[in-house]
């Protein structure tokens, strides 16, 4: 009972925490920075203000309200699952990347159903996801010599994204490390 004591407690501090610094760096973003606006750490690290309307990278689909609800089913779905890793007893890894997919999801959640509201644009469930980072490693031009595209901007790792991204994106990371290893090597045995 205390193992399991141990995992539920690290699960959810893991989840508490990147919630509340996810959510810290987004507000700080929205209150400070006008839509639009870089702060250039270093030639290669930048905070730009970007509101994301729809998915990853800004793709969307259909009505902004079947992709909120999709992710809060998928949450659900995610605690259940946490909840039922736990009470197996797997493994740490495994319990640590659905925990950091979750508090990912559950993020950019909150900044749907919510920021509409709190910042006074949109209805519930209609408000946009604060993203910030952005590392444009190689800017430079496409040769002119390149159809359709020569002469062109061209920026290596465009995407602009937020604490929450990266929580998801090391928690499917960490997810692909423990099934390919070590989910592996217990069923070989």
């Amino acid at each position: 009972m205390q193992t399991i004591t141990k995992k539920a407690l690290f699960s959810a501090s893991l989840v508490f925490f990147i919630l509340l610094l996810d959510q810290i760096i987004k507000i700080w973003v929205k209150t400070s920075f006008y839509l639009g606006e870089e702060l250039y750490i270093t030639s290669f690290f930048r905070l730009v203000f970007v509101e994301n309307n729809g998915m990853a990278f800004g793709m969307s689909f259909g009505d902004k309200i079947y992709l909120t609800l999709f992710r809060i089913l998928a949450s659900i779905a995610l605690v259940v699952y946490i909840v039922h890793c736990i009470k197996k007893k797997e493994s740490n890894l495994l319990i640590t990347s659905t925990s950091l997919i979750f508090a990912g999801a559950f993020g950019n959640i909150i900044d749907c159903v919510f920021y509409g509201q709190i910042f006074d644009y949109a209805p519930y469930f209609y408000g946009k996801v604060v993203d910030m980072f952005y590392f444009p490693l190689i800017e430079g031009h496409y040769w002119d010599w390149i159809p359709y595209i020569g002469g062109d901007p061209f920026v290596f790792f465009a995407p602009v994204f937020n604490l929450a991204d990266v929580a998801i994106c090391v928690g499917v990371g960490l997810l692909i490390l423990y099934e390919s290893f070590f989910n592996r090597n217990e069923k070989e045995q």
